[in-house]
């Protein structure tokens, strides 16, 4: 089994998959943004109007998501902390990717139990072979903590392709 500690951009996107959450402390997190009530404002502002935009759908967390891409028959669909392989690219509000499998053009493999709530509650809402677009609010994804190259309390926009399920729902 590939081990998702290999996949060197996961960091970012999934930190807690691979063990390795950077707190606001330390080296390689980055600095509180400045007007903190102005980057939460923004985040804020950025799910209000997306959640207003035609194929959004909004879960009762706030969880939003969009399929991009059908997929092909019935696929299986992946439960809660069943082990995935996808593709996915991930970003913040103002476009700028943190992260990207198919950047390093290979995807990632991991149980859903391991990674943020966002991915959690949002993947087993996907069939194998579909893509969906999510926007997970700051308390699904990394709250106040900075993470890498995140800042505390951003919401982060997530392309996710569901390549394979292979402990998939009952």
């Amino acid at each position: 089994m590939k081990t998702w500690m290999v996949v060197a951009g996961l960091v970012a996107a999934l930190s807690v998959v691979a063990g390795v959450y950077v707190m606001s402390n330390s080296a390689n997190a980055q600095s509180t943004p400045p007007g903190r009530s102005e980057w939460g404002s923004a985040q804020a502002k950025f799910l209000a109007e997306n959640a207003k935009k035609p194929g959004w759908k909004t879960t009762p967390s706030g969880l939003q998501y969009k399929k991009l891409a059908e997929a092909k028959g019935d696929g299986p669909k992946p439960a809660p902390g069943s082990e995935v392989t996808v593709h996915y690219e991930g970003k913040l509000i103002d476009g700028q990717v943190f992260d990207s499998s198919y950047a390093r053009n290979e995807p990632a493999t991991f149980p859903l139990d391991g990674v943020i709530p966002g991915w959690g509650e949002g993947v087993p809402l996907m069939r194998e072979g579909e893509t969906f677009e999510f926007a997970i609010p700051a308390a699904l994804a990394y709250g106040q903590q900075a993470v890498a190259t995140i800042p505390p309390g951003s919401a982060l926009i997530f392309k996710v392709e569901l390549l394979k399920v292979m402990t998939p729902a009952k």
